[in-house]
């Protein structure tokens, strides 16, 4: 997957797109893959990278959604759990078994948690990840040393899926690249085109080289999560808005919080929302909050008292109590709450809607990574009958993505990888010195910034380390150290000079600030 090559199919074609889609998270890259996997003329792009916002800051699970089954959600439960089984199939090496350990510390959280979970198994039908099973104290602690025996009474283990959501982003936009979409990161939205009040095309600027674009295209697909609204509103000033943001920040501790591959899920805290502790690429994840906000922002920075309740929270629990200090990464994220008449955003739906302006626009809100597929099955659906473009059935439910292959050693740092791991190796055997380490505190080395570059379209330094890598996730201050380096790694395979190095330096120490646990939180 190579800019340049899209940008040259972009500019060579001359006739109007089947379908544009505008947003590269999660929704746009698999309306992109469904639209183009179906054989229409598709395009994609995407103003900054590829999953830069929400769809890179989750919890990292692909799940049914607990929370959703205790609120009576059946409807959406069952629709994730069904996606779940479709994506380990077709992303076999990014999607895993997790097994998680309900702790029950009162003598009714036993049966209460336990007959919840086995609806869930029953649930899941043959798509299931395992079955749910009760736990006595010493084997609930066999598998988490780590939880506070006090009181403990044992607890109920139950399986959900894990994965990298980055890495399946990038994955998803080679995907739609092979076949035959147009992908473009960092080409901005400017206009929305229209004839006779209906919507013909949209104008983009590419922010890489300034240059301008018109794209025709028959049907328009805004899924662009928090975003919506602004895209809606270039469409109709007096469009409402539609979306309330929630955010939700997680913390990343070192691996002896959790030892072992059991994640902790504590099914209520002060606030009703779950709270995950996730073992993952040999950290452990723990959140997540939900704070109103009103400002969207590209870059959302985590507040003190998120922070403070996490670490409260699990430190109820865990037989070490974490502190600031003990923090590796702060991430926040920003959730596309479809608005609604609730006043807790814990209590707004997650389900998708689809709506179409009186100009054509089709907008795609709400939702989350495991329903991906089944949202863009039924935004392509909408566009096709909407555009009227010739029928074609959807196929994604067994189309693999980029990548796909069963996995057995999930501990090979690289395993994420999938079928391009002889690739990546081959880089090395070509080149030793790419073996090296970008940092001693990160497991990446320099072969996987060198990949980035030439197969997955990371354009800044900040891509690299935050998202073609998980760097700043799992250690923010290394990766800060490692960005001189992976500058000019970058710039050696990419022809910039040492200006360029500079600014993008500079440019991601500014991101990285706000991933870095400092006495700002104090």
């Amino acid at each position: 997957m190579n800019r340049s090559a899209m940008l040259q199919q972009l500019e060579s074609f001359s006739g109007e797109w089947d379908i544009c889609v505008i947003g590269g998270g999660a929704t746009g890259l698999g309306s992109a893959i469904d639209a183009a996997s179906r054989g229409y003329k598709t395009i994609l792009v995407e103003k900054t990278d590829f999953a830069k916002g929400t769809s890179s800051r989750s919890t990292k699970l692909v799940h049914g959604g607990v929370r959703y089954l205790q609120q009576g959600n059946i409807k959406l439960v069952m629709e994730a759990l069904k996606e779940r089984g479709t994506l380990k199939k077709n992303a076999a090496h990014l999607v895993k078994n997790q097994s998680f350990i309900v702790p029950n510390y009162k003598w009714w959280e036993g049966p209460y948690y336990g007959f919840g979970l086995k609806v869930y198994d029953w649930m899941s039908g043959n798509l299931g990840l395992g079955p749910s099973q009760w736990l006595s104290k010493e084997e609930v602690l066999a598998m988490a040393p780590t939880l506070d025996p006090e009181d403990l009474r044992g607890g109920v283990m139950y399986h959900d899926g894990q994965f990298d959501d980055t890495r399946l982003a990038i994955n998803m936009a080679q995907t739609a690249a092979e076949y035959g979409a147009c992908v473009l990161n960092y080409s901005a939205v400017t206009g929305l085109m229209k004839s006779q009040s209906k919507l013909v095309g949209v104008m983009v600027k590419d922010i890489i080289t300034g240059k301008e674009y018109e794209i025709r295209c028959k049907a328009i697909i805004n899924a662009t999560g928090v975003f919506s609204d602004s895209i809606q509103k270039m469409d109709d000033a007096s469009a409402e808005t539609t979306i309330a943001p929630s955010q939700g920040i997680h913390i990343v501790l070192d691996a002896d919080y959790l030892p072992g591959n059991a994640a902790i899920m504590i099914p209520h805290t002060d606030d009703g929302r779950v709270l995950f502790a996730v073992p993952w690429h040999k950290k452990v994840i723990v959140g997540t909050t939900d704070t109103p906000v009103t400002t969207i922002r590209e870059e959302p920075k985590a507040m003190k008292e998120e922070l403070d309740f996490i670490i409260h929270h699990i430190g109820r629990y865990l037989t070490k109590d974490p502190t600031i200090n003990d923090v590796r990464s702060i991430f926040a994220g920003l959730r596309p709450l479809v608005k609604g008449n609730s006043k807790k955003t814990a209590e707004l739906s997650r389900d998708h809607i689809i709506t179409i302006s009186d100009s054509g626009l089709i907008n795609i809100l709400g939702g989350k990574w495991t329903t991906y597929r089944k949202m863009a099955e039924d935004v392509v659906n909408i566009a096709a009958i909407n555009n009227m473009l010739p029928s074609k059935e959807c196929v994604t439910t067994s189309l693999p993505i980029h990548g796909s292959m069963e996995t057995i050693d999930y501990n090979n740092d690289f395993y994420y990888y999938g079928s391009d791991q002889p690739g990546l190796e081959d880089l090395a055997k070509n080149d030793n010195s790419l073996r090296e380490k970008i940092h001693p505190r990160l497991p990446y080395t320099k072969a996987t910034i060198a990949w980035a570059v030439k197969e997955e379209m990371c354009m800044m330094v900040e891509d690299a380390l935050a998202r073609r890598t998980r760097s700043l996730l799992l250690d923010a201050q290394a990766t800060v150290e490692a960005a001189p380096l992976v500058a000019s790694l970058m710039a050696a395979q990419m022809g910039r000079d040492e200006t360029w190095i500079t600014q993008q330096i500079e440019s991601f120490n500014k991101t990285a600030i706000n991933y870095i646990p400092s006495t700002k939180f104090l």
